[in-house]
Order: C-alpha cells, then sequence, then structure tokens
C-alpha cells in the first residue's frame, strides 16, 4: 500500500514525542508549494540540500587538514555526513524528528569558507565595514538568495523549521510578523548544533592520530576522557592491534559522548514538562546538554586540541597562506568585476559589490580559489 504525505505525518502525531516539531505543524516556506506525494515536508528539504550544488563543494572544503592532505582525512563533506549521522541517532533515542534534524545537520555548513575557520576570520575581516561574514548565516543566505535551481523563486525555498535550525540565533520569529518571541530553536535544532561539537570532537582526535600530530601516549597523559575510553575498550576487549585499538577507542568516545546528551537530555525534558515544540522555543536556555562532568571532559579535550592539533604548524602554517589567497582575491576582484561569474554580477547591482564577491570567495573549494589566485595573481610556491 502506498504512504502518502498525509500518512506520514498521521504516522508522526501518533509515535513521535508531544515536544517533537511535527511535519504537520510546520510554518511552511515563504514559497506556497504542492504538498509532496510520498514524503514529508522535511523529507522534501533534506532532499534539495542533498542535490545542491554547495552540498557537492563540500567534498573539496578544507574540516582540519587542508584539502588534499590525505585521502583519509575529513573533508567538510564526510564531517557534515557523520553530524547527520549522529543527529538522527540522538534524535531517535529521544523520539523525534529524525527527518528534521538530519536536515538540518546536512545544511549546516553549506556557507563554509574555503580553507576552514581561518578562510572564515578572514572573510570576515574583509568585510567589516559591510556586515561581515559568519558561515551560519551564510548557510541561510546560501539556501534563501544563491542557490539557482528553482523557475519560481530565489534559493531551495526550504521550510522555516530548517531555516530556524540554520540561523542559530539567540532569539527567532515565526515569519510573517508574529509577535511571540521565541529563545531556543526546536530540539531537533539544538541536537544538530550539539552533534556537530560530539562529530568534530571526535574526527578531529581520529585524524590528528593518523596524521601523526598527535599520539596516544600524549592523549593519556593529558586527556581524561582518552583515558577513559581507552581503559574501557581495554576492559572489554583486551589488547588489541593498533589501528583497530585506536578506531575503538574513537568510537567509545562518540558513545559516550551521545549517551550522555542522549540521558541528561531525556532528564531536562521530564524536569521542564514542555509539551509542544513552541514549548521548548519559549525556554531561555536549550534543553539538550550534555552533563556537567561531560562538559568539563570536552573542555579539557578543546583546550588540548587547540594546543596540540589546530596551532600546530603543520595545520596552521597551509592555512596562514590561505590567508594570502582570499584576501588577494578579494582585492583583485573588487577591481576587476568582469572576472567573477554573470550571477555575482548580477547580485552585485542588488547587494553590492563587497557582498556579491564575498558570496563568489566562500562558495569556492580550497583547489578553485587555489587555482584562480594562480591564475588571476601568482603562483603559490609548492
Amino acid at each position: 500500500m502506498l504512504c502518502t504525505c498525509h500518512d506520514l505525518e498521521q504516522i508522526e502525531l501518533k509515535t513521535l514525542a508531544p515536544y517533537a516539531q511535527f511535519s504537520a505543524h510546520t510554518r511552511g516556506r515563504d514559497y506556497a508549494e504542492k504538498v509532496p506525494d510520498w514524503r514529508t515536508e522535511y523529507q522534501r528539504d533534506r532532499d534539495r540540500v542533498i542535490h545542491s550544488r554547495a552540498f557537492r563543494r563540500l567534498e573539496y572544503k578544507t574540516q582540519v587538514f587542508l584539502n588534499g592532505s590525505g585521502d583519509h582525512l575529513r573533508t567538510r563533506l564526510t564531517h557534515t555526513i557523520e553530524v547527520a549521522a549522529v543527529s538522527r541517532n540522538i534524535t531517535r533515542a529521544l523520539n523525534l524528528n529524525e527527518d528534521l534534524a538530519e536536515t538540518i545537520a546536512l545544511a549546516h555548513d553549506l556557507g563554509h569558507s574555503p580553507f576552514g575557520h581561518k578562510g572564515e576570520t578572514v572573510l570576515n575581516a574583509l568585510m567589516k565595514d559591510h556586515g561581515g561574514f559568519e558561515h551560519n548565516l551564510q548557510s541561510l543566505r546560501v539556501v534563501e538568495q544563491l542557490e539557482q535551481k528553482y523557475p519560481r523563486f530565489r534559493g531551495l525555498n526550504l521550510s522555516w523549521e530548517v531555516r530556524e535550525g540554520l540561523s542559530k540565533h539567540s532569539c527567532s520569529q515565526p515569519p510573517g510578523g508574529g509577535k511571540e518571541e521565541f529563545f531556543c530553536p526546536s530540539l531537533e535544532a539544538q541536537i544538530a548544533n550539539l552533534a556537530d561539537e560530539v562529530t568534530y570532537y571526535s574526527h578531529d582526535l581520529d585524524d590528528g592520530l593518523d596524521s601523526g600530530l598527535l599520539s596516544e601516549e600524549q592523549l593519556n597523559r593529558e586527556v581524561r576522557l582518552w583515558r577513559q575510553a581507552t581503559q574501557a575498550v581495554e576492559d572489554e576487549y583486551g589488547k588489541l592491534p593498533d589501528e583497530c585499538r585506536r578506531y575503538f577507542i574513537i568510537r567509545c568516545i562518540i558513545d559516550m559522548q551521545v549517551t550522555d546528551v542522549v540521558t541528561t537530555t531525556d532528564a531536562a525534558l521530564q524536569k521542564s514538562r514542555v509539551r509542544s515544540a513552541d514549548d521548548v522555543r519559549r525556554r531561555a536556555r536549550p534543553l539538550v546538554q550534555y552533563s556537567a562532568e561531560r562538559r568539563a571532559l570536552n573542555l579539557e579535550l578543546r583546550r588540548f586540541l587547540y594546543k596540540n592539533l589546530y596551532f600546530n604548524p603543520v595545520v596552521n602554517e597551509p592555512h596562514i597562506r590561505a590567508r594570502r589567497v582570499l584576501e588577494e582575491l578579494f582585492q583583485y576582484y573588487t577591481k576587476n568585476h568582469r572576472a567573477i561569474g554573470m550571477l555575482s554580477r548580477k547580485r552585485a547591482r542588488r547587494d553590492g559589490w563587497p557582498r556579491a564577491i564575498c558570496d563568489y570567495l566562500a562558495g569556492m573549494t580550497d583547489r578553485f580559489a587555489l587555482q584562480e589566485h594562480a591564475r588571476l595573481c601568482c603562483p603559490l610556491p609548492h
């Protein structure tokens, strides 16, 4: 028997927790569209994100190590897929809307610049007199304006709840001039946000070890979370070969993080007595959270990663060179408007040249930015 959109919405209403965001209760889209036949509204949103050009470009954007540094190291795309997987797992455990959480996770880095957070810092400095640059807001800009695929509207015309999850504002307003003030996004959006953190802690450890910049001996000395996971793996499996041991320790860390978020959040939900998605939005603080003990362990891990990985010269120096690439490309396009694409030149008439150039640069992959710099400015040393 065929399962229609209405059938799927009824299943959600009967099976999900009352404080989940139901697709039947969506606040809709900026441009009205026919209801999908066999998908919910959030499943349609997910498919639009996956089929977007911005999503495909994530394959060639830096996560931590400059893209192309190693075939096994994470890219912005593989990071995004891992965030989506963790989001679905947490959401399912809490009986919330998996499709919405997955969609927000898949879209959360669509606006990320080339060269990772160093690239974001450069673009923000270049745009300081023109509204700045922040990758979460750029992701929103991508789905609302920059993607050009549909004949009747700009952007992807995603549902309000997905766009709410991308904005990460401390306060959000329903479209259409609603007067009620919301302080938090949906639980599904909160989960996607925390899943991002869970994921990069673990895979940055994995990539740091794989690259040789981190060692297990160092982690055992300085990071309690690593020691706990190491002990848990040894207790269950005994002595393992090096690669297998490291894999299972990372796996154990992810499992401990997810378990902590699920149990802590479930307790917070029961205590809060929220009864709807909008009750969640009226809360002053997010309900999806770590325990105090886990938060302290994560802060210790975060400090370790900044000191030993993110600021390591092997990671940092290519990003410093990338700063030069973006700065010089920005200046070149400022003086040579016809060097950027036709769509960007059209946007400049509406949004101004600085914003149009920033959009163009933010959409570049690492390798395209390097190629354009070599072609237009000057070759970089190998």
